[in-house]
C-alpha cells in the first residue's frame, strides 16, 4: 500500500470547524512517529507509527518505507524483526537471537549472524564484525550469588555507594560492550570491559550512541565512566575509549577532559570525529560544547567554545562533511543552526514558535527534521537550510487534529525583581475570550536546568491544561538554556533564591492581565518544579490558592542522603548538609523549614521506584501538610520512577490532577 504524504505549508491553518479539545484519552492515543533507519545515500528512510492501546498498555507499531524526494510511504511488514541499521551493505534487523540482512529494501531477508542474547547491536562498515552489549555479572552483591546454598535469599550486600540508580538496585550486573568477527561464534566475542564494574552503554538510558565503529572497521569507540562506587556517584567524568581490534590496545581519547564526553560520531568522509563535551566534573548541566578531532593527526578543537549557548539537541554532519547542523534551545523554542568547522561560525537558520528536534537526512539544500509545538506531537518536516522555510512531510495525526481546537501560545517578556528580561510562555484555552477571567496555573519546570520550549508531553501537556479552561503561565526562569550561559548557570546553589523571585514576578505580572483571575491561581510542577511548588507554598504570601508537587524535593538534608547521583546534589546545592558553614540549600532554601507557613491545599504525587527523588520526600511532604491541618492528597504510583510511563497510570494522573484543581481552584 502506498501513501502519498501531502506537503503542507509551514503556517498550515487549523480547520475552522474544529470543536473538540484535548483530553487525556486523546493525548495518550495520539500517533507517534519514530525514524528507525536512514539509507546511506539519505534518499530513503524507514519510520514507524506507534499508537498506545489503553486497555493493554501496549504500543502497537506499523512500519513504512519512505522515499524522501517524492514523499511516498509504503507499508513495510517486518514481522517480529526490529531494525538495527542501514548501511552500504543493506538493512540489518534482529529477530530473537539472530541478525538478518536485506539487500532489497526489506522485501527479502537472509540470515546474517547468530548473536545470541544481545542488545544494542552495531555491525562494522565492512560487514565483517559485530559489536553488541549485554549484562555481565561482575560483583556478587546478592546473597544468592555470594552463597550458593541460599538460592531463595533476597539479601543485597553493599559496602559502597551507587548501590541504586534511577529506578533499579545494583545487583552486580553491568552493561559491557563485546566485539566478534562474523566468522566466529558469539561465545568467542571479546568483552572490552572485562571484569570492570563500569557500564557501556551508560545507565539508565544509553544505547547504540555509546559505541561506534571507525570508518575503516579497525577500531571500536565506546563511552563509559571508568569509575565505581562513591567515585561514580560524585563524578560526571565519562570518557571515549578507542579499542584497536588488531593490536588489542585501548586508548582514552578524552582523558584530559574531566566532565562529560558523549555521543561520538564520524564525518561522512571519515576524516573527523565529533562529540559533545562538558568541561567541569560533577556539573551535569555545564555548557555542552561540540568538540572535533582530526582523526589522522589527533588534533582536537572546541568548535563552540566562544558561543554563549549550550547545544541541547541533535547534531548532524552535512553530506559533504563541510558543515555541521544542530538544534538547540533558543529563546523558549528549539531552533536549527549551522556551524562551519573551519572558522567556528554559527548561524541561526529557523525562527518560530516550534521545536525542531532530531535531524535525520539531507537532500541537497534541505534537511529532514522532526518538529512539534505545544499543540502537536512531532511530525517530519523538510527545512531549507538557505532560508529556513519549511514544508510538512508527514501528518500522522491529521484526523485527530481536525477535530481538536488548538490553544494559542504567546511568549511575553517580563521584568524580574533584579531588572532582567525573562521570557514567559502564556498558553490560552481553546476559544479563548479576552473578556472573561480564567483560573491560572503557574507551571514550574524541572531539571532544574532543562529547557522550557514548545514541548509536547503526555504528562505535563500545556494543550491539555489549557483545554480544561486554564491559562498556563510557564516562565523561562533562571536555569533555562537558550538565554545565555550565565542565565543557565545562575540557578546552581541558589535554588530557593532569585529563581523563586522569578516565579513570583511572572505570577504578579500575570495578575495584571484583565483575563487572569488573580484570586484563582495555582502552582504545579515536578522534580525541581515540585520543589518549587513546595518552596513557594511557604513564601507566596497568599498569591496562590492551591499547589501540586510531583516527585518534588521536600527536605534537602534527607534528600542528599537518599538520592543516588551525588555529583548533582553536591554541585547544585553547594555541598553536603555537614559542611561548615552549612550551605543555604539546607537552611534558607529548604522547603521543609517553611511548613509552618503552608496555608493552602497541597497535592503530592510520588513514584515508588524513583531513586532520584525517593519516596520519602513525597511521604514527608504529605504528612507535613496533614499535620498542618491542610486539605491534602497523596497520589502514589508503586511501579513508577521519576516519570509516569504506564498509560493507565497516566490517565489516573491526569484525572486526579484536574479533579484536584476543580476542587481547590
Amino acid at each position: 500500500m502506498k501513501i502519498k504524504h501531502t506537503l503542507v505549508a509551514l503556517a498550515a491553518p487549523f480547520l475552522m470547524n474544529a470543536q473538540n479539545v484535548m483530553t487525556p484519552e486523546i493525548l495518550w492515543t495520539l500517533n507517534k512517529i519514530g525514524v528507525s533507519a536512514v539509507s546511506p545515500d539519505q534518499n530513503s528512510l524507514i519510520y514507524n507509527i506507534g499508537k498506545t492501546d489503553l486497555k493493554t498498555e501496549k504500543n502497537n507499531k506499523k512500519n513504512f518505507f519512505f522515499t524522501i524526494k517524492n514523499g511516498e510511504a509504503t507499508a513495510l511488514d517486518l514481522g517480529k524483526k526490529s531494525l538495527i541499521q542501514w548501511d552500504a551493505n543493506g538493512i540489518y534487523a534482529q529477530e530473537e537471537e539472530k541478525i538478518y540482512l536485506s539487500k532489497d529494501a526489506g522485501k527479502t531477508w537472509t540470515e546474517f549472524y547468530t548473536v545470541g542474547k544481545a542488545d544494542n547491536i552495531v555491525i562494522s562498515p565492512d560487514g565483517k564484525k559485530v559489536a553488541f552489549s549485554k549484562e555481565v555479572l561482575v560483583e556478587k552483591l546478592l546473597g544468592k550469588d555470594k552463597y550458593a546454598d541460599t538460592p531463595k535469599s533476597t539479601a543485597h550486600i553493599y559496602t559502597d555507594l551507587n548501590h541504586r540508580h534511577w529506578d533499579y538496585f545494583n545487583e552486580g550486573k553491568y552493561n559491557h560492550v563485546f566485539v566478534v568477527n562474523v566468522t566466529e561464534t558469539a561465545d568467542k566475542a571479546k568483552d572490552l570491559l572485562e571484569g570492570k564494574p563500569w557500564d557501556s552503554p551508560q545507565r539508565p538510558s544509553g544505547g547504540t550512541e555509546d559505541f561506534i565503529w571507525t570508518p575503516d572497521s579497525a577500531q571500536l569507540l565506546y563511552v563509559t565512566k571508568p569509575l565505581s562506587g562513591a567515585e561514580y556517584a560524585f563524578s560526571t567524568n565519562t570518557d571515549i575509549f578507542a579499542y584497536d581490534l588488531a593490536t588489542g590496545t585501548l586508548k582514552n581519547l578524552t582523558e584530559t577532559n574531566k566532565g562529560y564526553d558523549v555521543s561520538p560520531k564520524f564525518s561522512p568522509d571519515g576524516k573527523y570525529l565529533y562529540w559533545m563535551s562538558m568541561a567541569r566534573d560533577g556539573y551535569e548541566a555545564d555548557k555542552n560544547d561540540l568538540k572535533i578531532m582530526n582523526w589522522k593527526s589527533g588534533e582536537t578543537t572546541n568548535l563552540t567554545k566562544d558561543w554563549d549557548e549550550s547545544i541541547t539537541g541533535s547534531v548532524f554532519w552535512a553530506t559533504n562533511s563541510k558543515e555541521i547542523y544542530f538544534t538547540t534551545a533558543w529563546k523558549g523554542t528549539k531552533q536549527l543552526f549551522s556551524l562551519n568547522p573551519k572558522n567556528s561560525k554559527i548561524q541561526q537558520i529557523t525562527k518560530g514558535d516550534f521545536d525542531l528536534n532530531d535531524i535525520f537526512a539531507q537532500q541537497k539544500n534541505s534537511l529532514l527534521i522532526s518538529r512539534n509545538d505545544m499543540n502537536h506531537n512531532p511530525d517530519l518536516f523538510s527545512v531549507d537550510v538557505k532560508n529556513g522555510s519549511m514544508k510538512q512531510v508527514t501528518e500522522v495525526n491529521k484526523k485527530n487534529y481536525e477535530s481538536i481546537t488548538p490553544s494559542r501560545t504567546e511568549l511575553k517578556m517580563v521584568k524580574t525583581t533584579d531588572g532582567k528580561e525573562m521570557g514567559v510562555w502564556f498558553i490560552y484555552p481553546p476559544n479563548f475570550d479576552a473578556n472573561k477571567k480564567y483560573p491560572t496555573l503557574l507551571y514550574c519546570q524541572g531539571g532544574p536546568q532543562s529547557a522550557l520550549t514548545q514541548t509536547f508531553s503526555v504528562r505535563w501537556n500545556f494543550a491539555l491544561m489549557a483545554a480544561n479552561d486554564y491559562i498556563v503561565v510557564a516562565p523561562n526562569r533562571r536555569g533555562m538554556p537558550g538565554w545565555g550561559t550565565k542565565w543557565n548557570e545562575d540557578i546552581s546553589k541558589d535554588w530557593g533564591g532569585q529563581v523563586m523571585q522569578d516565579y513570583l514576578a511572572a505570577a504578579d505580572f500575570a495578575k495584571t492581565l484583565p483575563y487572569v483571575d488573580g484570586d484563582r491561581m495555582g502552582v504545579v510542577g515536578a522534580s525541581y518544579g515540585g520543589y518549587s511548588a513546595m518552596m513557594l507554598a511557604g513564601i507566596h504570601e497568599n498569591r496562590f490558592k492551591t499547589f501540586i508537587a510531583h516527585d518534588g524535593l521536600f527536605d534537602m538534608k534527607s534528600w542528599y542522603l537518599t538520592t543516588e547521583e551525588l555529583f548533582f546534589a553536591k554541585w547544585d546545592l553547594g555541598g553536603s548538609p555537614y559542611d561548615n558553614p552549612v550551605p543555604k540549600s539546607y537552611t534558607e532554601f529548604n522547603p521543609s523549614n517553611y511548613v509552618n507557613k503552608w496555608n493552602k491545599p497541597m497535592m503530592i504525587i510520588q513514584g515508588g521506584i524513583d531513586y532520584r527523588v525517593p519516596y520519602e520526600q513525597g511521604q514527608e511532604a504529605f504528612q507535613a501538610a496533614k499535620l498542618q491541618g491542610l486539605k491534602a492528597k497523596f497520589l502514589y504510583f508503586p511501579n513508577e520512577n521519576h516519570w509516569v510511563l504506564h498509560p493507565q497510570n497516566g490517565l489516573v494522573w491526569q484525572r486526579e490532577f484536574f479533579e484536584w484543581l476543580k476542587e481547590t481552584l
